[in-house]
């Protein structure tokens, strides 16, 4: 999310001229001035989010709320330990993320890196549009009788409204989170509680459904979801001077919230019997206030997903017009939750295919950066940019590896295929740049 909080030490390139959140240059170490604090709170904030919800729901069908708890448990700081190993890379190279792994991929391996964030942001602007469309529609089917409960009308003027405030600029952005984000922990306390009376009157014995996904798949669904913020760990934290303060703040704030945010989804949907979001919130007698959440949830994320397409962009066609960026973004995520069902189908299956190709991003780097000695200075940093510079074309260690680690993944799905795919890539890329020495 883009967060300007009360402490001031928001980034000032995002926060200056029109949308500099495209700005793919180095920050200068001016410019980091970001406290941890702040970097926590943007996770927190950018996590506190309807698919976090939606997460525990997908699971709910298939294990009993104990299971659910401990998958849940496990898988958030599994996935959020990954991301925070990354973090550290942000105030050292103070660049975006798309750029920093281009020493282990190549500038065009990279370039794909940057596809892949940009296509699957358009998935979670449909998501966060659809979620939170089936609470709207609901909500105001009772006020406003059915002319009221179009849930693909709500779907588009979400997504639209979301668009409208990133293309006015950051100051627009600042103000709707001024108001969005105390509300939506308000409201979050809201669902805690009635979440909680309601498991009072539930049996955590009652049986799964039958052919439900098995444990392993579950923690691969948590994990997953951790890591589709893997594209993310440099772009806040290379405003923050702090290396270890980054990492710590990454991983409190994607974890905690999770730990939070998803058994919720899971005890809503079980009272409910359905993962729908507006029969769920029906379920534990919160629909309006949980539409309210639902609501700001999805537009101040939508900032979010937004600003990480229009970095990916940036970084694949440096002179696009950033209003031109914004809208062809919002526009085609927006077209896409017109189509609601699909998403909610098939959330879990996302999950499962996001980790399956960003496990292995995040085994590549790890190997690059910490498992072999890489001097970070100004010229290193330079050469990032060099179109014919060290980095060019693609790299093939890191290409290779990154593909096998995605092929170990869906090999031992059955087992759980997070760890095979980072001890793969880890190990692939290792092996790879080694003979490339010799």
């Amino acid at each position: 999310m883009f967060i300007r909080y009360a402490s001031g030490h928001t980034p000032s390139s995002i926060y200056a001229g029109t949308l500099n959140a495209a700005d793919i240059r180095p920050a200068s170490p001016a410019e980091q001035t970001q406290s941890t604090l702040d970097l926590l709170l943007i996770f927190v904030g950018a996590n506190i989010v309807a698919t976090t919800f939606q997460v525990g729901a997908s699971l709910a069908a298939s294990f009993t709320l104990g299971v659910t708890t401990a998958l849940i448990a496990v898988g958030s700081a599994a996935g959020a330990a990954l991301v925070a190993a990354l973090a550290p890379l942000g105030p050292r190279l103070r660049v975006p993320s798309v750029i920093a792994v281009r020493p282990a991929l190549g500038i065009t391996g990279a370039a794909l890196v940057a596809v892949v964030l940009y296509v699957s942001n358009f998935a979670w602007i449909a998501l966060n549009n659809v979620i939170a469309a089936s609470a709207c529609a609901r909500a105001a089917a009772v006020w406003l009788g059915p002319a009221g409960g179009s849930q693909t009308a709500w779907a588009i003027a979400l997504g639209l409204v979301a668009t409208v405030v990133v293309w006015r600029g950051p100051r627009a952005v600042a103000r709707a989170d001024r108001i969005a984000v105390p509300l939506m922990l308000i409201v979050g306390v809201a669902l805690t509680i009635a979440c909680v009376r309601t498991l009072g009157s539930m049996s955590d014995a009652a049986r799964p459904s039958a052919g439900g996904m098995p444990w392993s798949r579950g923690l691969d669904v948590v994990i997953g979801y951790q890591v589709s913020w893997i594209l993310m760990f440099a772009d806040y934290s290379r405003y923050t001077r702090s290396a270890p303060g980054s990492a710590i703040a990454v991983f409190l704030g994607l974890a905690l919230t999770s730990i939070w945010m998803m058994p919720l989804g899971a005890i809503a949907a079980r009272a409910a019997g359905s993962s729908d979001p507006a029969a769920m919130l029906d379920a534990v007698g919160l629909g309006a206030g949980g539409a309210v959440l639902l609501t700001l949830a999805t537009i101040t994320t939508n900032f979010v997903n937004i600003y990480m397409s229009s970095l990916a962009w940036k970084s694949l066609a440096p002179r696009a017009r950033d209003g031109a960026v914004v809208w062809s973004i919002g526009i085609v995520g927006t077209a896409l939750s017109a189509v609601p069902g699909v998403w909610l189908e098939q959330y879990a299956n996302f999950m499962i295919l996001l980790g399956a190709v960003l496990v292995p991003v995040g085994g590549v780097l790890i190997a690059h950066y910490y498992l072999q000695p890489v001097r970070v200075d100004e010229s290193f940093i330079a050469q990032l940019y060099e179109a014919n510079g060290p980095f060019r074309g693609v790299l093939i260690p890191g290409l290779a590896a990154w593909v096998a680690g995605t092929i170990a993944f869906f090999a031992t799905a059955s087992i759980g295929g997070t760890l095979p795919a980072l001890i793969v890539s880890v190990g692939a890329y290792l092996a790879l740049r080694y003979t490339r020495r010799r």
